[in-house]
């Protein structure tokens, strides 16, 4: 099964060739108010060989062969070519999707190793809402490639190096491992950190152990990497819960951060230097590529190593993407990242290319991430002014889609267990779709009411659509996997359904190719409306005749995997049940 847009595209493309000899001209095929589709090549390509326009529309038409799929073929206007499919292979393509176990979603004929870096906490710090967005966005993405084809690979790039370890390994050596100070990097890490940063600056002797420690850190002292590693296994375990309860897919085995590279910046310095990139400015070590300049128009530094000799993190990100070309040999890297470092992404990636070390066929993108803004149309934060810690977010999240939950009518009632799970489900998936249903390159507004609604475009309206089609088999005594069909498309609405299922797929590879779940979460929020249209318009259990009823029974089922399917890829769990 093809997508009806693409079989079009291919059709129109193959009449181009026989009429004009431009078959690799782009058809222009767009949904229409008109038709389900309109191909508008006529136009741009009359200008290229000086005809009219709607001259060229019936030169198409003359050569054009689609008399199976569509059902009527119309020139409008200057030049624009309506096609309305039938409603007869529309039914047969829903029909192919409906048993294909992956729902005629085609895997790309062209595989990429790509790597999607996300999520990256400081170790020994909370999370907080601000890698609410990066840890959800990416997780998508990742899952989104995947399901295309692709080979991908999570990169949870964490921050575990530097200055603040020193501190940090020290205070865990005078509070002992196993201590109810220590459990805090476990469950708040914030506060471990907070004491650490009070003694630092409260107590000369603690800050010269932590100063001390750095450079024993930096110098790989064996003692104090395993106590560096034991404060990094015990925010592992923070990280776990947070992971867990979110249900991001990412694992151990996908962290790789900071300190992996830091054997490496040494010779990413040296290299610069040899290949006449790197200069000194102001004592440092420094890289200017062409075309970055301040507000005062002097060039902008990519700086390499710091005065003082440390080395910076545009460093270590130099190293990351050596090693991710030499090492991995990836096609693709999507940094899901925080719009506020544009700049420097396009820096880095300039500085790299010009170094050799990020050639032209890879392609390197920062997925950028807008901010999370409260109701004041600020950051996101808490009346002190702090940082919203996302387990306290997300345990609200829960709270308030328990209320919601239990103001909606049930078939039946839940047991106290069950709620708990659905409610649970009911409120990550809120608060992932709204941020997945927003453009990730634009701010938004942390609304509880608005994302926990069991209205409009939001995470429970498409939980609640999954499991109102599941009570629809339970009240028929039938699993939706018998329910086979065959499809037959005879009211407006059973036709809007299917054509809008046929476009999954390229909902799905759109998704992959721009990085962006919003365009998913588009597709499936159109398509449960469109079932809900279909649902008051179309009777399924009491269908007129059994073929009908049979043939509706199909497209539920038909349309519940899609959605379910849909919402996986964007790590949104279907409870069975709300």
């Amino acid at each position: 099964m093809s997508d009806p847009q693409h079989v079009l595209a291919a059709r129109v493309q193959a009449a181009l060739g026989a009429a004009f000899g431009e078959p690799d001209a782009d058809p222009v095929i767009r949904p229409s108010q008109f038709a389900d589709f309109q191909a508008n090549v006529a136009l741009p390509l009359a200008k290229k060989l000086g005809r009219k326009p709607r001259d060229i529309a019936t030169e198409i038409v003359a050569h054009l062969d689609v008399s199976d799929v569509c059902e009527k073929v119309e020139i409008s206007g200057p030049g624009f070519i309506n096609l309305t499919l039938g409603a007869g292979w529309i039914a047969g393509q829903a029909q192919a999707m409906y048993g294909d176990e992956r729902l005629a979603v085609e895997k790309t004929g062209a595989p990429q190793t790509t790597i999607v870096e996300y999520s990256s906490p400081n170790i020994a710090k909370e999370m907080h809402v601000g890698h609410l967005r990066t840890t959800i966005v990416g997780d998508a993405i990742a899952r989104v490639l995947e399901f295309a084809g692709h080979q991908v690979i999570r990169d949870n790039h964490v921050g575990d190096w530097g200055t603040p370890y020193g501190m940090l390994i020290e205070l865990l050596l005078d509070v002992g491992e196993g201590s109810a100070e220590a459990k805090l990097l476990e469950t708040d890490p914030n506060a471990f950190y907070q004491a650490a940063r009070e003694r630092f600056g409260s107590e000369p002797e603690f800050a010269q152990r932590s100063r001390e420690r750095v450079v024993k850190l930096q110098a790989h002292d064996p003692d104090t990497i395993r106590h560096w590693e034991r404060l990094v296994e015990l925010s592992k375990i923070y990280l776990h819960k947070v992971y867990g309860r979110l249900g991001v897919t990412l694992t151990d085995d996908d962290i790789r951060g900071e300190s992996f590279y830091d054997d490496m910046l040494g010779d990413i310095a040296e290299e610069l230097k040899a290949k006449g990139l790197g200069v000194i400015s102001d004592g440092a070590l420094c890289v200017f590529p062409p075309g970055f300049t301040g507000r005062d128009g002097d060039p902008l530094p990519v700086i390499i190593r710091k005065s003082d000799g440390g080395y910076n993190y545009s460093t270590s990100d130099l190293a990351t993407i050596r090693y991710r070309v030499d090492k991995i040999n990836v096609d693709r890297m999507i940094y899901v990242v925080g719009s506020q470092q544009a700049l420097h992404f396009q820096m880095v990636f300039a500085v790299a290319r010009m170094a050799g070390w990020l050639p032209d066929e890879v392609s390197a993108e920062h997925a950028q991430i807008g901010s999370v803004l409260g109701p004041d149309g600020k950051i996101f934060r808490t009346r002190s002014g702090k940082s919203v810690k996302l387990t306290e977010l997300l345990d609200e999240a829960v709270e308030r889609a328990g209320v919601a939950f239990d103001e909606v009518p049930h078939d039946e009632p839940f047991d106290e267990e069950t709620r708990r799970q659905v409610v649970e489900a009911v409120g990550m998936g809120a608060v992932k779709y709204a941020d997945l249903s927003t453009a990730r390159g634009s701010e938004y507004v942390f609304d509880f009411d608005r994302m926990i609604s069991f209205r409009g475009n939001t995470g429970p309206y498409l939980q609640y659509a999954t499991a109102r089609i599941r009570s629809i088999f339970r009240k028929g005594g039938v699993a939706p996997e018998e329910a086979t069909g065959p499809i037959a498309l005879g009211h407006e609405a059973e036709r809007a359904l299917a054509l809008h299922l046929l476009g999954f797929g390229a909902a799905v590879h759109q998704t992959g190719e721009t990085a962006e779940p919003h365009r998913l979460c588009a597709y499936l929020f159109e398509l449960a409306s469109a079932y809900t249209t279909f649902y008051e318009n179309c009777p399924v259990l009491k269908a007129p005749d059994e073929a009908t009823k049979a043939s509706r029974l199909a497209l539920c089922a038909l349309t519940l995997r899609t959605l379910v399917k849909g919402l996986e890829l964007l790590g949104v769990a279907t409870p069975e049940r709300m």
